[in-house]
């Protein structure tokens, strides 16, 4: 094909991602650097295709990367559709199926059967431990923007409705104060791991939104070393919830503290940006499903008396803000591609090599295959 360095972008399958892990910017970028970028056609993406032709890549068919030579490495973000095939590729990208989540160890049997190598993009770590690329900014930013119109929705009787991406941060800022009548003033929220990416996101918007800086809690390790069930929750309007979670923590709320506040609980929305909806260890056991950009919400069983409560569990949340958070993301990305030619010496590139044949041997083990 070339013996340029090369990445192949594929589309995204999953329903309502408009993100993109390289972006026109960051693909001309690569191709001054000498590398050479295939960009499969893709309706669903934010940006054009013909913004990335007119940057120098090389348009494929949409979804062609299974037919890419094997030795091209295959750039995405979310996760692949569900499927047995064999995967001889190596993939960039978030596989989601590091920590236990539910069918983790088949994802990773694919690989095992195909020989290919995941690298993950959660886990590409700087010398300090840091991730070299994340969307915790525009995640807990588009979380807290998605929880206030829930809030709204429900102040009307009704749980909230379809979510559209936005144009940009202004426009999203501006419908979030209209659903609010004019500002958030007045709306009480509280974050936990309000000093990450994340949480400084969420905080972030809820000031552009007008909440008084009182009525928002921020709390972080320092907050939570008590351990919950924290009854703080149940005492404002919105609880964002944007730690890293690493292991087994004591629960932050319960459907048994959230009834036990009969009607005078004040809490209406819980966003779980952090999303571990499947892991074992989720501190936030109310409830058990993934929600999406057309149902956003799922309702808390608490009893036909009490107030309503509903869960924002969306897991692309930054696809609110489609290309600002992939303008983001892709250029603190590309100082770790253009390093990606010399992968085997390269540290971020060596220890994400490493931690994926760590977690393939595991995978083999739970699958039976070792």
């Amino acid at each position: 094909m070339s013996s340029k360095p090369t990445f192949w972008l594929r589309c995204e399958k999953k329903e309502f991602e408009r993100r993109s892990a390289l972006t026109p910017t960051t693909a001309k970028k690569l191709i001054d650097a000498g590398f050479e970028i295939f960009v499969e056609k893709d309706e669903q993406r934010i940006f054009d295709d013909s913004e990335f032709e007119a940057v120098g890549c090389k348009l494929v068919e949409n979804n062609s990367w299974p037919s890419a030579p094997t030795d091209v490495p295959i750039i995405g973000l979310k996760e692949l559709p569900v499927s047995k095939e064999p995967l001889p590729h190596t993939h960039i990208q978030f596989a989601h199926c590091y920590k236990q989540q539910g069918g983790w160890s088949e994802v990773l049997a694919r690989f095992h059967h195909g020989k290919g190598t995941l690298y993950d993009l959660e886990f590409l770590n700087d010398e300090n431990g840091r991730r070299v690329a994340a969307f915790g900014f525009h995640a807990g930013f588009a979380g807290a923007a998605a929880g206030a119109l829930a809030l709204s929705a429900r102040r009307q009787g009704k749980p909230l409705g379809l979510l559209s991406p936005y144009a940009n941060e202004t426009a999203m800022v501006d419908a979030v104060k209209e659903a609010l009548g004019g500002s958030g003033k007045g709306v009480k929220a509280l974050v936990i791991g309000a000093l990450g990416r994340c949480g400084r996101g969420a905080v972030d918007l809820f000031r552009k939104i007008g909440l008084d800086e009182d009525d928002i809690l921020k709390w972080d390790l320092a907050e939570t070393a008590k351990g919950g069930p924290f009854s703080e929750i149940l005492d404002v309007d919105i609880f964002v919830n944007c730690i890293y979670l690493s292991s087994k923590i004591p629960h932050f709320i319960t459907r048994e503290t959230a009834i036990a506040a009969g009607q005078s609980r004040q809490l209406s929305v819980v966003v779980d940006v952090s999303c571990d909806t499947t892991n074992p260890y989720n501190p936030i056991p109310i409830y058990n499903i993934n929600t999406t950009f057309d149902k956003p919400t799922v309702a808390v069983d608490v009893g036909p008396e009490n107030p309503p409560l509903d869960v924002i569990s969306i897991d692309h949340l930054p696809t609110l803000l489609p290309r600002e958070a992939s303008e983001q993301f892709s250029s603190d990305l590309l100082p770790s591609l253009l390093t990606f030619p010399n992968r085997s010496t390269e540290r971020v590139w060596v220890e994400a090599e490493k931690l994926f044949k760590e977690k393939l041997g595991e995978a083999a083990k739970a699958e039976g295959l070792a």
